[in-house]
């Protein structure tokens, strides 16, 4: 558990990070580049020989899922709506994390149906004057897609681990980490205009935190600590990090000063009904195991 806690943190800060030091570069290169490193990082460690080649193909292609997909859906939805707003919107990964463990164990509650219309009335509540309604629907959609792929990947890594328990967390993680990459590395070879980059120090210096502390350290320990956890208590941790990033990227990053009075009742009340939804569903994630 203490490994999911110490994530909590470091990624509270990512949020108000992206959103103030990487506006205007491609959110496709920018999650290539962080993967890139992370992969780099944990490539020495990595021991191939210990899996077979059919678990092999497995890993790469739960990392593209839980690292490329949701990673191009997240950098993305910056480009619609402010950072403070992107983690109120993944409050609801762990409705995902527990109807997807369902899913795999062919059990379902219509319960999720009302906690799903519950999160799409709080998102449109909490669109503010200084976001399009398109845009904050983009942002939405974008952020549920990346929710989706990062609960998938959680829960596909620790029925993987459960089955394979005497295999060491780090000798397969780069694994996961390359598959991100050549996922959200194909999006960014086809997408990217590469003739107009241009990226600052300050922009290279924050990629490279992003790429060894959040994405590298962070992803190794949240995975390594889902595999410790039952998928209720999974769930609850991520929404462990949506209360410190949401204050983060408000008072830390500034985000604040761009609000009026009606903007902050809006966030208020949206984030009140996509948190009772989420709480609404805590009775389904407490009898998971």
């Amino acid at each position: 558990m203490i490994y999911l806690a110490v994530v909590s943190i470091i990624w509270a800060f990512s949020f108000g990070l992206i959103g103030s030091s990487l506006a205007g570069l491609d959110s496709f290169l920018v999650a290539t580049l962080r993967l890139g490193i992370a992969s780099v990082i944990f490539i020495i460690f990595l021991r191939i020989r210990t899996i077979g080649a059919i678990d092999r193909i497995r890993l790469v292609l739960i990392g593209a899922i839980q690292f490329g997909v949701m990673y191009g859906c997240y950098m993305k939805a910056f480009q619609y709506i402010p950072s403070h707003i992107v983690a109120i919107f993944s409050i609801t990964t762990p409705i995902y994390v527990v109807l997807i463990h369902n899913f795999r164990q062919k059990s379902f509650s219509k319960k999720f149906i009302l906690v799903a219309l519950l999160s799409v009335v709080g998102a449109g509540i909490i669109k503010a004057q200084s976001v399009t309604t398109g845009d904050i629907w983009v942002g939405f959609s974008l952020m549920q897609l990346a929710g989706v792929s990062f609960a998938f990947g959680q829960v596909a890594y620790r029925d993987w681990k459960k089955e394979n328990p005497q295999v060491v967390d780090h000798s397969v993680f780069a694994l996961l980490s390359l598959g991100g990459f050549v996922s959200v590395g194909c999006f960014s070879f086809l997408l990217t205009d590469f003739s107009n980059l241009n990226i600052s120090l300050a922009q290279w210096q924050s990629v490279v935190y992003l790429g060894i502390v959040a994405s590298g350290l962070g992803f190794f320990l949240w995975n390594k600590g889902a595999t410790k956890v039952n998928p209720g208590t999974l769930a609850a941790f991520n929404n462990a990090v949506v209360p410190l990033a949401v204050l983060c990227s408000l008072f830390v990053f500034g985000e604040i000063e761009s609000l009026g009075a009606e903007d902050l009742l809006r966030l208020v009340l949206g984030g009140s009904l996509i948190l009772g939804a989420v709480a609404m569903s805590k009775p389904l994630t407490q009898s998971v195991d």
